[in-house]
């Protein structure tokens, strides 16, 4: 009789054990299976989540900037690819030009060529039939002209740099005010209270942020850019009036 009870005992505690495990294991699926949704969203879902979460006021004017910014990069960066010009080879077609069929044929060459350096040359070789004097001067103001319109609306593109990030402070400090002052209302310090006003704060700092490191990499390139055509354009210049003192030999 003792070995009957014992029996039971035992296989009540082996199927209750049973039903234990059963039941963490149906626990863990389900809570697998409800961190899947959020585990299965895109960066996409998420950037957007947090931008609603920022709220439309900050995060809009920042997404503006984003948006604005990055348009004037990409109009400088296809202004300036269009605007490079191979200065060796033009310089070997305006000198072989010059030596067989004068001045004419040069500019020729040049009205056949984009770009800053093209149009310096032309304006040099425009002014060869007066004094070399007179040609160096219309080369160095043409050059100025031309480095104008490389800059233009780079000062835009800073601005949008400046500002980003100073918008995404501002609503990091309207944030934190807006929490202090429930906390102020209730009387007591509750992280719950104001840790959505806390993230909101956040979030628009980041954002912020981020705006500004994207557009500063477009700058730094476009500088970089504008730098590069603007030395070309100060050798052809001397080798224009190098040719030109040749021509006139």
């Amino acid at each position: 009789m003792k070995k009957l009870f014992s029996t039971l005992a035992v296989a009540g505690l082996f199927v209750a054990g049973t039903n234990t495990v059963s039941a963490n294991v149906a626990s863990a699926m389900v809570a697998v299976q409800d961190a899947a949704p959020e585990a299965s969203k895109g960066f996409t879902q998420v950037l957007k989540e947090m931008f609603i979460t920022g709220g439309a006021g900050f995060m809009g004017i920042v997404l503006l900037c984003l948006i604005l910014g990055l348009a004037v990069a990409i109009e400088r960066i296809i202004y300036l690819n269009m605007a490079t010009t191979n200065t060796t080879k033009l310089k070997q077609q305006v000198e072989d030009a010059l030596a067989s069929g004068g001045v004419e044929a040069a500019k020729e060459v040049c009205r056949n060529t984009k770009g800053p350096v093209a149009s310096i040359y032309y304006q040099g070789l425009d002014r060869a039939g007066e004094s070399v004097e007179s040609a160096e001067k219309s080369v160095v103001a043409y050059g100025g002209v031309q480095m104008g319109q490389l800059e233009k609306n780079v000062s835009w593109l800073s601005l949008f740099i400046a500002i980003a990030p100073m918008l995404g402070f501002m609503g990091t400090v309207i944030g934190m005010i807006q929490a202090f002052q429930k906390i102020s209302a209730v009387g007591n310090l509750s992280a719950s209270l104001i840790a959505g006003d806390i993230q909101v704060a956040l979030l628009t700092t980041v954002f912020g942020l981020i705006t500004a490191i994207i557009l500063q990499i477009f700058y730094n390139y476009i500088i970089a850019k504008i730098d590069s055509i603007v030395n070309d354009m100060e050798d052809s210049s001397i080798s224009l009036i190098d040719m030109l003192v040749d021509h006139k030999k």
